[in-house]
């Protein structure tokens, strides 16, 4: 039954390609241009310092400062800290890409990669920041404080996922450094990497935009706009950025500009920051490929984020 019903999405797919072409090749140029512009410049160089500070032996140097910490508030060990601060540095999927890169590294252990999955994927400052605290509301102090709200509800998303007993690294921090890569080998490595990782986010980008604008082109957007304003009574507009940024987070973004800056834009953005698009949960299955690890704790993770975030930030909302 799932096999016949994913086909019958893909050929319902390939027939609105073939009905309006135009919309997809649209849809396709605004997601090559927002890579382009946006995601590309902000990601890649964070994609190439987090790959290579793991083969030059960084976690093991964090694992020994923030291991008393992390195993109070998340029970993880202080290497598992590196994955936390890549993604709440370099934003979507760079968080996933570190914990899976410890965990092939052997720096942690397959049950903690698997966890921290839950909360160390998390949206960067660049975009929170620059993106929407000065393109939406025109205020880098909201974007800061937005910001803010994100970093809080992921560490606390961690805490409430926290398992009972999780086995940590599967090298203990206290033991003494194993021979690192030499930094010419670790920086082709890790520029590899960091290119395959970000093509794959450009991928999934693309792909997501096409899907929105073609939803958008059909009317099927404008109908269940229309149809949840009713029940709800929130206006067409804002449930229109809801929907499009619960697919795909720049697109949401983008939907958002024409709706008035306040209370309800700030929560609304808080909200789709932390839960990120469903285009960033297949990013993380992409750049998790070639690992054996279950994302039984991303899903969950990404849920609790995205209603902290909103909780916070209708408290915290400037009055």
């Amino acid at each position: 039954m799932k096999h016949a019903l994913s086909l019958l999405c893909v050929c319902g797919a390939l027939i609105c390609l073939l009905l309006a072409p135009s919309a997809a090749m649209d849809s396709a140029a605004y997601g090559l241009a927002l890579y382009a512009r946006l995601l590309l410049p902000s990601l890649y160089p964070f994609f190439v310092l987090s790959a290579l500070l793991v083969r030059l032996g960084f976690p093991r140097l964090l694992g020994r400062l923030a291991a008393p910490a992390a195993r109070l508030l998340w029970g993880i060990s202080g290497q598992g800290v590196s994955a936390l601060v890549a993604g709440l540095c370099g934003g979507y999927p760079l968080g996933a890409q570190t914990a899976a890169e410890l965990y092939r590294a052997g720096e942690i252990s397959r049950e903690e990669a698997e966890f921290l999955l839950g909360f160390c994927n998390n949206t960067g400052p660049s975009f929170l920041i620059g993106i929407i605290g000065s393109g939406l509301f025109s205020s880098r102090g909201l974007g800061l404080r937005l910001y803010a709200i994100h970093a809080l509800s992921a560490l606390l998303a961690g805490i409430a996922l926290r398992p009972r007993a999780l086995p940590i690294s599967a090298r203990s921090s206290s033991e003494p450094g194993h021979i690192q890569e030499s930094f010419s080998t670790a920086l082709v490595a890790s520029v590899h990497q960091a290119v395959t990782s970000v093509l794959y986010v450009g991928g999934f980008v693309v792909c997501f935009c096409v899907v929105t604008g073609m939803l958008e082109a059909s009317g099927f957007v404008a109908v269940c706009s229309a149809a949840l304003s009713k029940f709800s009574g929130l206006s067409s507009p804002f449930v229109r950025a809801l929907l499009t940024g619960l697919l795909e987070l720049s697109s949401g973004v983008g939907a958002m500009q024409s709706l008035v800056p306040g209370r309800d834009l700030f929560l609304l953005c808080a909200f789709l920051s932390g839960w990120g698009g469903l285009s960033v949960q297949f990013q993380t299955l992409a750049v998790l490929s070639d690992t054996d690890l279950n994302t039984r704790f991303l899903l969950p993770g990404r849920v609790l984020s995205a209603l902290f975030s909103a909780f916070f930030a209708f408290l915290l909302y400037p009055a």
